[in-house]
């Protein structure tokens, strides 16, 4: 969308007739619609990585008959996300508005349910409660059983045996992915080893491209991550002749030498069914979340730094996680030589979403 609009989005006033702000700015109305969606990204919807996953997911959204998308990028965590939403339910008409960033929820998405409570709101992390509006709710999507892949493919197309892996900060969801990639690896070569690097925060390129560099200095001949745009994880990694497995979208095409996989988030599942049910006349689940097994998450097409071994283990492991083969079993430990499984655990299973760990072959810290 042109800055223009953007503007008028985020400066839209409730009180304002609709017909006047058409007609003084040149704006358009929303075309009549069994289902307008409007949906809020915190960056470009181009970035490789977490904004693009969803930007892929409206675009297939827009070929759903019945169905209009409407969408605004680089929007921040501020007052300026609510206005934005406002603006979709009251300039767009739509039914339901998707918040894509974490900050988007508390207090903004919160108070938004409350002010329209004939409108849904959804929110991409598992933070809604039943405490909060029941026009509210999240959506969520276990990225790790993608990692594992990743790991799985690794482990037969690693040299050195050594694996990177550069991590925003060291939360729950960012430790399953690294502990995930791990143990996919392991589960193709008892010898692999993965360093990791914690870089502060979800976006430093800088800091992303040195630790990127670090971990190929130290032996590490795969390199994979967890920040919102892997972009620079990736072609630094292809440039350093090391081969890399990516995150959040495809970025196969920064890495045509060294691509391997990546875990990708499948939100379109999600999106489209939220639709049919708005549609249908249907109530919205508050909670949806899955993994292969519920079609919400996948892997990139396999690259040229995939071994066909690595291919082949790869898509054995998808088999196994759509029909949910166990990830994490009993008697893993921790680096500092804890067992953190005193059994095995569904991959579901909400034990695993307060992973506080780095399981025994992590090399680093989460101190």
């Amino acid at each position: 969308m042109g800055g223009f609009l953007n503007l008028n989005r985020r400066h839209f006033l409730q009180g304002t007739a609709a017909a006047a702000i058409a007609g003084t700015t040149g704006i358009r109305l929303a075309q009549a619609a069994d289902v307008t969606i409007g949906i809020v990204y915190v960056g470009p919807r181009d970035d490789y990585g977490w904004n693009q996953a969803h930007a892929v997911a409206a675009k297939a959204l827009q070929g759903v008959s019945g169905v209009k998308v409407v969408e605004e990028e680089n929007v921040p965590e501020t007052d300026a996300c609510a206005k934005t939403m406002e603006s979709m339910i009251n300039l767009d008409g739509a039914k339901i508005v998707l918040g894509t960033s974490f900050g988007y929820y508390a207090p903004f998405m919160v108070d938004m349910a409350k002010k329209y409570p004939a409108v849904q709101l959804r929110h991409a992390a598992p933070l809604w409660t039943p405490k909060d509006p029941k026009n509210l709710g999240s959506y969520f999507g276990y990225l790790n059983q993608a990692h594992f892949v990743d790991g799985v493919a690794a482990g037969l197309s690693t040299k050195s045996n050594k694996l990177g892996f550069v991590a925003a900060k060291p939360i729950a969801s960012v430790l399953s992915n690294i502990n995930s990639f791990l143990l996919g690896a392991k589960s193709t070569n008892p010898n692999a080893t993965v360093q990791v690097i914690f870089t502060g925060d979800w976006s430093l390129p800088v800091r992303e491209a040195e630790a990127t560099n670090a971990l190929v200095d130290a032996g590490c001949d795969v390199v994979t991550c967890h920040v919102d745009g892997p972009k620079v994880v990736i072609e630094t990694a292809e440039k350093r002749g090391a081969k890399t497995c990516g995150h959040n979208a495809s970025q196969a095409p920064l890495a045509p030498k060294g691509f391997i996989t990546g875990a990708e988030y499948k939100w379109i599942t999600i999106y489209k069914s939220y639709a049919e049910d708005l549609a249908g006349g249907k109530a919205l689940p508050n909670m949806v979340s899955g993994g292969y097994e519920a079609d919400m998450v996948a892997n990139s097409p396999f690259g040229a730094g995939c071994t066909p071994e690595g291919k082949k283990a790869a898509e054995a492991a998808i088999a196994g996680l759509k029909a949910k083969k166990p990830i994490y079993t009993a008697g893993l430990k921790d680096n500092k030589g804890k067992v953190v499984m005193d059994k095995t655990y569904d991959n579901l299973d909400p034990y695993l979403d307060k992973m506080d760990y780095l399981l025994e072959g992590v090399v680093g810290s989460i101190t």
